[in-house]
């Protein structure tokens, strides 16, 4: 049996909802669709297209993925430990847990390594995670240790009560110091592993304040980035749609000739905050920048 569908997954197909609960790959999840081994609140479910409400119950019959093994050669930084949370500095290139072709290495696999008793808390393919952070995306990330501590930070996210901001280095300056981005985003048709903004997607809000700006040798422009959503890609799709997509970003149009090289998207999970789950006070991480981001910036020359 696979826990209740979280509202990051509310809205989605059920063949992609059932491989992200289930642990395993698309093809798999639709196979088991096929065979009548899952379950929507109850009743068989054969419509893989269909789309999935917040919390509802899927349930999937047998054995599906393999059980996760802690692998201590996974490479993160531990800001913040105590017993009910642990809050991570995940470097850019580490997948945060398996799914389709990254199914080693993982960060969950690294955190079980460390702290075994995550096993039992939340999703079998990702125990103990309540957000994520993208393949090429560095920085911080606040992980469960208890049940407890999972749905109460599940609900803080569910009501936008955890801050999240993340710098990121984007193409082209931008005229106002200040702005926010309030476009909804979908998946796309032809591309599921690609998001945009679409009439009829899921609210998403990105607030920016500029912290610097650069014109040579390229007009690039640091922002500060505030979540007010927690949607997939959302940073990234939400700057690319007005033009200014994250440097170095292949997917959204963010990867260009030129004298600035850098080898992901120049985007960092820069501070975290929330309530914490067990003694109810305010806490808030900051994470640096890593060298590779502090390496972009070092090619640049601020404008006057």
């Amino acid at each position: 049996m696979t826990p209740a569908v979280p509202a990051e997954l509310a809205g989605e197909r059920l063949d992609l909802v059932v491989a992200r609960l289930a642990g395993c790959s698309r093809a798999d999840s639709r196979r088991l669709i096929e065979e009548g081994r899952v379950r929507l609140d109850g009743r068989a479910a054969t419509d893989r297209s269909l789309r999935v409400a917040e919390r509802a119950e899927v349930d999937v019959e047998g054995p599906v993925a393999p059980e996760l093994v802690g692998d201590a050669t996974v490479p993160f930084r531990v800001v913040h430990e105590d017993e009910h949370v642990v809050v991570v500095d995940k470097p850019a290139g580490v997948v945060v847990h398996p799914g389709g072709q990254h199914r080693d290495g993982t960060l969950v696999q690294g955190l079980l390594a460390r702290y075994p008793e995550l096993s039992g808390v939340g999703a079998p393919d990702r125990p103990g995670i309540v957000h994520r952070l993208d393949l090429g995306t560095s920085g911080l990330l606040v992980v469960a240790r208890t049940s407890e501590a999972h749905q109460s930070l599940t609900d803080q996210l569910r009501s936008r009560a955890v801050r999240r901001e993340y710098d990121a280095l984007v193409w082209g300056l931008l005229a106002a110091a200040t702005g926010t981005v309030d476009a909804p985003i979908a998946r796309s048709v032809r591309d599921p592993g690609r998001m945009g903004v679409r009439e009829g997607g899921r609210p998403a809000r990105t607030h920016y304040e500029v912290r610097e700006r650069y014109r040579s040798p390229v007009e690039v422009t640091l922002l500060r980035c505030r979540l007010e959503s927690g949607r997939t890609h959302q940073i990234r799709v939400h700057l690319s749609s007005i033009g200014h997509p994250v440097v170095g970003d292949r997917r959204y149009g963010g990867q260009r000739s030129g004298p600035l090289r850098v080898d992901r998207p120049v985007l960092h999970a820069a501070e975290l905050g929330f309530t914490h789950p067990a003694t109810g006070d305010d806490v808030r991480f900051t994470a640096p920048h890593p060298a590779d981001f502090e390496a972009a910036l070092a090619q640049l020359e601020p404008s006057p």
